[in-house]
């Protein structure tokens, strides 16, 4: 049985230690039940059980809840239109869903193994918010965006609110760690700074370049985490090139003066988590370009946290930067966060065989300036 995440008690307001049983440890622990298979309460919703991950074999249920994204490639007669791909769908079907008829409705890698699905309805969505939350938290997990509802036999459910998650996502929690001294090859003139929050297992790193100039605004570079371009050397992105580019450049920027900042971001795959990354790489050697991938496994074609980037700059002390970036999103991402832009430096990488049509969809379904 499934066991209840522990929990403890609020502590006395005067004693130093702040609650376990917070919002934001509250979320964190449903992350953790999420990657363990235990099922969420979620105030105000039924209990929802992970169909990715769930462990209680015997779940039956007549419901289930995933994305409208995915909703759409089960091609669903009465599904309402939906403004974000991302939005819950409440479904349901002739027969209860178990585990093993509802993975494939979850998995678009099981499509072709059961292409068989349905008949589905949608239904009425009166819990929306606890759905959105929900949804919200499979991403942050890095499981597969679909739940049994209210399944019989499932143990003991893991207990919070959908205020919860935004508490856990307050990027004001983020606080520097640590600092040291780091030569690397583009710069020996290099300094490391570590970031991370109290119930984030995420940790955040900056790279400042040169000597900081409090007058002079950095060149910065926003790098979310890739081990795929930046580690194995990958061809599908262009994220490696990128990442060894801008180094260059803010150790020329440094040598004439200048100072740069390079903020590296644990948000793999755009915000979906390494595995949900590669299982989109699977869905792109079938011919889908990376935003219907992303699409299909109900996931957002872009989830990066930009507000987390804006917390490392306030608390490195910088208010104005020259930004190198082809994404006019981020642009206005960072500026709605308080950052002011003082330029938009390009920074674009010729394309080789491999990631010629990826880098065409950033440009034509994403917006970038390539």
């Amino acid at each position: 049985m499934p066991r209840l995440a522990a929990a403890v008690g609020p502590c006395s307001a005067g004693d130093g230690v702040r609650s376990l049983s917070s919002p934001a440890r509250r979320a964190a622990q449903a992350i953790d039940a999420l990657r363990h298979g235990w099922p969420l309460a979620i105030a105000g919703a039924p209990v929802l059980l992970p169909v990715e991950t769930a462990i209680a074999r015997a779940a039956r249920s007549s419901r289930m809840l995933i994305s409208a994204a995915r909703a759409a490639t089960l091609k669903l007669a009465n599904q309402r239109e939906a403004a974000e791909p991302h939005a819950p769908v409440l479904i349901h079907g002739a027969e209860p869903f178990s585990l093993e008829t509802a993975r494939p409705i979850a998995d678009p890698a099981l499509d072709l193994a059961a292409p068989m699905k349905g008949p589905f309805r949608a239904d009425e969505l009166p819990w929306r918010a606890q759905a959105e939350a929900a949804l919200e938290i499979a991403r942050i997990a890095g499981v597969l965006p679909a739940f049994m509802v209210d399944p019989a036999d499932t143990g003991e459910a893991q207990q919070l609110s959908a205020a919860d998650v935004a508490e856990w996502q307050d990027s004001t929690r983020l606080a520097i760690a640590t600092r040291a001294h780091l030569p690397i090859a583009a710069s020996e003139d290099a300094e490391i700074v570590a970031f991370r929050s109290a119930d984030d297992l995420r940790e955040h790193v900056a790279l400042v370049i040169g000597r900081q100039i409090a007058e002079r605004p950095p060149l910065v570079r926003l790098h979310s985490e890739c081990l795929t371009g930046d580690i194995l050397g990958s061809l599908k992105c262009d994220c490696g090139p990128q990442l060894d580019a801008a180094l260059r450049a803010m150790a020329e920027e440094a040598a004439r003066g200048g100072w740069g900042v390079l903020l590296y971001l644990r948000q793999e795959g755009r915000g979906i988590g390494l595995i949900n990354k590669l299982r989109a790489y699977r869905l792109q050697d079938q011919g889908f370009d990376t935003v219907d991938a992303n699409r299909r496994l109900g996931l957002p074609d872009e989830a990066r946290d930009f507000p987390v980037a804006a917390r490392m700059l306030e608390l490195l002390g910088v208010r104005s930067i020259r930004l190198m970036t082809n994404n006019p999103a981020k642009v206005a991402a960072l500026q709605a966060e308080g950052v002011e832009i003082a330029e938009r430096v390009p920074h674009q990488l010729p394309p080789n065989p491999h990631n010629a049509r990826y880098l065409d969809t950033k440009r034509d379904r994403a917006g970038h300036l390539l």
